[in-house]
């Protein structure tokens, strides 16, 4: 095609106002790449005083960003409103039917109606593309569709929130406890006044489900991922993680298992010669393991105006090209329903921390709920006496199943001298 790309933008928040930026700064080089001319033709957004220090002249407004769906002359919809339902999911889908091409950085609408939205898609024709749904400016959903397409991937784990990731750095290097920096944090403008979406763990598996269905050919199902945050990680964990040679990081990883695709978000202990123990700060990383390439990793900035606007700009770059591809690399009506593996049923190794009182028979008591579980322990750090009677106790086990775990930790709990609820930080090899 040689006439113009005509683009419409539904959200002018801090990624809208960078889209256009970027589209107004590179529009030559963007059409040189592209093939054709890129024109921003209407935009639309809550506001239309707010001061956005862009240039919307000879931009049409609307006040409905519904009308974009359905607006003659645009060609492609990048909707930048965020939520899983609501107006965005209605864009979205009125684009789709439509017969328009759709940009999205809305990990959360993806995770919940991924599947549905990529079929509605290659019905209609159109083209539903979503880099910057996932890791910011880091192109993994292209390396999934393009660079390691030849592969069966086996295993993919990444840091996928900039939030939680900068918070652990932080508690690590001043060893100040999560509360006292996700306040900095807050001030700094890293987190938001609500942290929960972040610190919890659900923005990581929203881009988790996003990213398995790409990488497993599988639909995205968000409800069978294992959420945790990091909101029980202590800076004496941190501590007594550096002591055993690894580092905190709250990962989200899959996998497939004779159970079904394990998909998993929490806190996790990482060995320092893993290369991702030393992503630091708001950056983020994604590993992928395939059968023919072995270990690959991608890395960079996983959110702010400029990675965002650069990952939104790549797909629209592809619309202009036509370049037609299934959003979840293969066809939508050839994605496996796969089942959630149980997450009783992981097999990992475990860190846990006890507060404990400093009296004689407690290890001994604590060695037998584990051993009831035939759990075996690899290493032990005891500290000595406190003013307040309560020391910690560190144990490391073997791998054994998520099952027992829990079992030995519900009846270690109960015991009489255990002062607190205990701390379990599952360790992964890498």
């Amino acid at each position: 095609m040689t006439g113009p790309l005509k683009i419409g933008i539904a959200g002018l928040g801090t990624v809208g106002a960078g889209v256009v930026k970027l589209l107004a700064e590179h529009n030559r080089l963007l059409s040189l790449r592209g093939g054709r001319r890129l024109k921003l033709v209407a935009v639309s957004a809550r506001s239309r005083t707010r001061k956005r220090d862009i240039d919307l002249a000879g931009v049409r407004w609307e006040k409905d960003p519904l009308a974009l769906a359905t607006a003659p002359d645009i060609d492609v919809v990048v909707e930048l409103i965020g939520g899983s339902g609501g107006v965005a999911r209605r864009l979205v889908e009125r684009a789709l039917r439509s017969g328009k091409h759709v940009v999205t950085a809305n990990k959360a609408l993806l995770a919940m109606h991924g599947a549905e939205l990529a079929a509605l898609a290659e019905k209609r024709g159109g083209i539903l593309a979503f880099e910057a749904a996932v890791a910011g400016g880091i192109p993994i959903i292209k390396a999934l569709r393009e660079g390691l397409v030849g592969n069966r991937v086996t295993r993919l784990y990444g840091i996928l929130n900039g939030t939680c990731n900068y918070i652990l750095t932080t508690m690590r290097e001043t060893g100040r406890d999560f509360e006292v920096v996700l306040a900095e944090a807050q001030a700094a403008g890293y987190a938001e006044a609500d942290p929960s979406f972040d610190v919890d763990g659900i923005d990581a598996a929203h881009k988790l489900a996003v990213l398995t269905g790409a990488a497993f050919g599988a639909k995205v199902n968000f409800a069978g991922v294992h959420v945790e945050g990091i909101r029980r990680v202590t800076s004496m964990d941190i501590g007594f993680a550096e002591e055993l040679d690894h580092r905190i990081k709250l990962l989200g990883l899959a996998r497939e298992t004779p159970y079904g695709i394990e998909q998993r978000v929490h806190p996790c202990l990482v060995p320092l010669t893993a290369p991702i123990a030393h992503i630091e700060g708001v950056f983020n990383a994604v590993a992928i393991e395939g059968d023919f390439v072995g270990k690959t990793m991608f890395q960079g900035r996983g959110a702010g105006q400029g990675p965002t606007a650069s990952a939104v700009v790549a797909d629209i770059i592809d619309v202009a090209r036509g370049r037609h591809m299934p959003a979840f690399v293969v066809p939508a009506d050839r994605l496996a329903d796969k089942k959630a593996a149980p997450m009783a049923r992981h097999v990992g190794a475990y860190y846990i921390r006890l507060m404990v009182q400093d009296r004689p028979g407690v290890i001994a008591a604590v060695s037998r709920a584990l051993a009831q579980e035939r759990i075996s322990l690899e290493s032990m750090i005891q500290r000595g006496r406190s003013e307040t009677g309560e020391v910690p106790v560190v144990l490391t086990t073997h791998e054994t199943e998520e099952a027992r775990m829990q079992r030995a930790l519900s009846r270690i709990a109960k015991l009489k001298a255990v002062a607190e609820e205990p701390c379990l930080i599952r360790i992964e090899s890498f």
